[in-house]
């Protein structure tokens, strides 16, 4: 059972320095993933990609409250690791398309009907269907977890069709897919991104595997957020077009602030034409996690038997990672 609170906020108040003195007070820590926005990321204690993010969950000992600024699947991941503690999400409304896209009860119909298949699911996908998946992976890993996955038996990827198709190709092992996708990474435009290398011909296309084969084919490099924030970092070019959701941009500047970055456009009626935003993301605000540690809701409770199901995957996807 999940609560929330819409307890009207003192405008007198200045929030980060309430929740700085809140965090202290109710022994919490913040999780942030790269797609919040900049005052978000800056006021985490630990930022990261889905990867980043579960490992450090996993790691936090002392930690009684986890205040997770992120989207629902991620919180429900810190929750499952973290049984005894409080997990928050400012928005209990910060979902997912690529979650929305594979239902457990649709999942489990599937499996039914194709008992010999192994399913490997993207960590974007809720609790319950991560109790019907073999393992979990991220973009980070993504490579790593299909190579571990049995070879004599047919693989069901989801719910990311492209980033399976990617690691298919990747990896030259033929998988079912699911038809999910994520509505930011497909609204990219190939003819403009087309358009915006030639009058760049110096810059760097990077782009997130869950964007469609059409706009990967052009990317310099393809790979999870954490990777394209290194390579804005570690690369040697001065100018990089990026192909995944702007609310990285903030980190990769302050990682690079010499280098130019560049959004990769998007489709004309899909969002702004130049920028992509998660809108579930962007759910969440200072002002809603000042509210969350004070009163400590919204947050994540799951039922003991679906926890433990969905842990065992997850926890082998850390032990392989």
């Amino acid at each position: 059972m999940t609560t929330t609170t819409q307890t009207p906020i003192d405008p007198s108040l200045d929030l980060f320095a309430e929740i700085e003195r809140l965090k202290v007070e109710r022994k919490a820590v913040i999780l942030a993933h790269y797609y919040q926005d900049p005052d978000i990321q800056d006021l985490a204690d630990h930022l990261g990609d889905s990867l980043d993010l579960a490992r450090t969950a996993q790691a936090e000992t002392d930690a009684e409250v986890i205040l997770f600024c992120g989207v629902h699947f991620m919180a429900e991941t810190a929750k499952i690791l973290n049984p005894d503690r409080i997990v928050l999400l400012p928005d209990l409304e910060a979902g997912c398309s690529l979650a929305d896209a594979c239902p457990a009860d649709q999942l489990r119909a599937w499996k039914a009907k194709h008992p010999d298949h192994f399913v490997i699911s993207y960590i974007n996908c809720s609790a319950a269907t991560k109790a019907e998946s073999d393992l979990i992976c991220t973009s980070s890993n993504a490579a790593k977890i299909l190579k571990a996955a049995p070879d004599d038996r047919p693989i069901l990827f989801a719910p990311d069709r492209n980033l399976g198709g990617w690691l298919s190709k990747q990896l030259g092992r033929e998988m079912d897919l699911w038809p999910g996708s994520c509505q930011v990474h497909v609204t990219f435009s190939e003819r403009k991104i087309i358009e915006l290398k030639t009058r760049h011909p110096d810059a760097e296309f990077i782009a997130h595997p869950e964007c469609e084969d059409h706009v990967l084919r052009h990317a310099d490099f393809v790979g999870s957020t954490r990777k394209l924030l290194e390579r804005v970092r570690d690369g040697d070019r001065q100018t990089y077009i990026v192909g995944t959701e702007s609310g990285i941009l903030h980190t990769m500047q302050k990682a690079a602030p010499h280098k130019t970055l560049i959004e990769a456009p998007v489709e004309q009626g899909q969002g702004c034409t130049a920028c992509s935003e998660c809108p579930h993301m962007k759910r969440n605000t200072v002002e809603k996690i000042y509210l969350a540690l004070r009163d400590l809701q919204p947050r994540i409770e799951l039922d003991e038997e679906l926890r433990r199901r969905a842990e065992l995957p997850l926890v082998r996807m850390l032990e392989l990672s």
